[in-house]
């Protein structure tokens, strides 16, 4: 991971009869990271073999791209959280305004590097 990558590992554990809401929708967001983002380097999502969880890996190039990205889905959060509980991790350096975003709390917790290869 480049310096100024970030990684975001996202973990959904769906409600009842919620899965397959969710793959409609994770579809769109696919979609639009496709199509709009322009520094998503990485959107990849893995079930468990019940598909009652879900985890999601993404990098982007650097803070801005991480921003637009969570600008460009944002139409679709409400609807994505509305089916599980989520938590996740950003891996990385965020600028000072991406690190205000998060400054909020919420379900996803910043690690900041140490030591890497």
């Amino acid at each position: 991971m480049a310096a100024t990558e970030l990684q975001a590992i996202v973990r959904f554990r769906f409600h009842d009869d919620a899965v397959e809401e969710f793959k409609r929708l994770s579809a769109k967001c696919l979609e639009i990271v496709r199509t709009k983002d322009t520094g998503t380097l990485q959107y990849d999502t893995y079930f468990n073999d019940a598909e009652t969880e879900c985890i999601v890996i993404e990098r982007f190039r650097d803070s801005d791209a991480l921003i637009d990205h969570g600008e460009n889905l944002a139409h679709l959060m409400d609807a994505i959280t509305a089916t599980g509980s989520v938590s996740g991790e950003l891996l990385g350096s965020p600028s000072a305004e991406l690190r205000a975003r998060f400054a909020s709390g919420g379900p996803v917790q910043l690690f900041t590097p140490w030591m890497a290869m």
